[in-house]
């Protein structure tokens, strides 16, 4: 290494961005030449597996995040947006908020680990009137619209308008839609004795799903396992099916069906962040960067891409690897050793990395899980699901919490507060007051 000192700049504070920051401050915390700084919009990092019990309040919103800032000394934080980057000059335009003028960092090394955005394919109406749930704001906005829909129908006089009120639809039959969906109907099965205008058939929980079976990323038999275990909870199936548009009172789908709800959650397709797309490189279809074995982006020196924002080739496979969370962790380890070679000698690695495993919550104290190639379902898959991803969360303090969350949740109802100003999406009225009496064209 030179006496030159440099600058390792890491934009994102997911996964990968925050397992990069980690490693590089292990590696240089001695090395007053290196200077790591981490830029992220969020102050915290949000533990992903646990979002989807969120909405259905078996966990509180803050007890699955950590402040980015307790997870370092060395590498300096930044709560900043990044406006531009300037690959010819190596610059970065950030600011913290829009009062705030604009900061320019200089960087030596870049890593792009940003995460991506939700996708909604230009479908007409499904972006103004879909609910993601994606970020920690999304699953409080979806709780609290649910609460209100629960407040609202029990209002509500007449039986069938009730029922179109309480149909809640859930787009994609992934990891992310069937949580979601399953710990939804966890929540409105307890829920709805609060209520005693509402009866547990005004519920309808409607999984919809591209493909020919959910949980793609399972074996059949496991997948086979949880379509029966979310039928056998009331939860309606539907495969190889769309949706094509949406408004605030109806859901229509590829088939010319049309489900009558003002609940649209939106849980499929993801497209890569806005500040890529100004990048000259190889990228895919989706606008993913394309990346070489190391990490690196060959027509930008001095830049690697992880996680959401990259394509990373799979050896074993001839493909890609998936953007999960554990993959995002061993590709911030591997890309910050790899920027350490490049700086102090050595000889950079190429990223492998095999899956440990994939676990899927079922609702109903049941879950699917396949881990070192042995399959589990049932309550014991359950038990897993919980024990792993518990481990896995970030600090002792939050781990002690969510363990108090969910004891409390076996012995108390569920929380059923709610807090209008985390709202997205109002309840669609009519002049008299009636959720959805105006459109007379509903269908069941």
């Amino acid at each position: 290494m030179n006496n030159e000192s440099k600058r390792i700049i890491v934009i994102g504070g997911g996964f990968g961005g925050i397992y990069a920051g980690k490693r590089l401050e292990k590696i240089f915390k001695r090395n007053s030449q290196v200077e790591i700084i981490l830029l992220s919009e969020k102050n915290y990092l949000l533990f992903t597996p646990m979002l989807p019990e969120v909405p259905a309040n078996s966990i509180e919103a803050k007890h699955i995040v950590s402040p980015i800032r307790t997870f370092f000394r060395k590498v300096k934080f930044q709560n900043s947006t990044v406006e531009s980057i300037d690959i010819e000059r190596k610059l970065i335009k950030t600011y913290h908020c829009s009062k705030c003028g604009p900061i320019m960092l200089k960087y030596d090394y870049l890593i792009l680990a940003p995460g991506s955005l939700t996708n909604y394919f230009g479908l007409a109406g499904v972006a103004e009137n879909a609910l993601p749930v994606k970020t920690l704001e999304d699953a409080m906005s979806l709780r609290n619209h649910v609460i209100d829909l629960l407040e609202h129908a029990d209002m509500e006089p007449d039986p069938d308008i009730r029922k179109k009120m309480l149909t809640f639809v859930v787009a994609g039959g992934g990891f992310a839609g069937v949580e979601t969906a399953a710990h939804l109907q966890d929540f409105l099965s307890a829920a709805h004795r609060f209520y005693p205008t509402i009866q547990p058939d005004d519920f309808r929980v409607v999984l919809v799903h591209a493909g020919s079976r959910i949980l793609p990323e399972l074996s059949e038999r496991l997948a086979a396992y949880a379509l029966a275990q979310l039928q056998k909870h009331k939860i309606d199936i539907l495969l190889n099916t769309r949706v094509s548009s949406a408004t605030s009172y109806e859901i229509e789908l590829d088939d010319q069906r049309k489900i009558s709800s003002q609940t649209l959650i939106w849980t499929t397709g993801t497209t890569p962040n806005s500040i890529l797309s100004d990048l000259h490189c190889k990228k895919n279809q989706r606008g993913q960067i394309v990346v070489d074995e190391y990490l690196q982006v060959a027509d930008l020196p001095g830049v690697w891409a992880i996680g959401d924002s990259a394509k990373i080739p799979d050896p074993d496979s001839g493909g890609f690897y998936p953007p999960t969370a554990q993959h995002a962790v061993r590709e911030g380890k591997r890309v910050a050793d790899n920027i350490a070679s490049e700086i102090l000698g050595g000889e950079k690695k190429p990223f492998r990395f095999k899956p440990i495993g994939v676990l899927a919550a079922l609702g109903h104290q049941s879950a699917v899980a396949e881990v070192f190639g042995i399959r589990f379902s049932g309550f014991l898959a359950w038990w897993m699901w919980r024990t792993i991803y518990l481990l896995k969360l970030p600090g002792l303090l939050s781990k002690l919490r969510v363990a108090i969350d969910w004891t409390l949740d076996i012995f108390f109802p569920r929380d059923i507060l709610l807090l209008k100003p985390f709202m997205k999406k109002d309840i669609s009225t009519s002049d008299s007051g009636t959720a959805m009496e105006e459109p007379h064209h509903l269908h069941h």
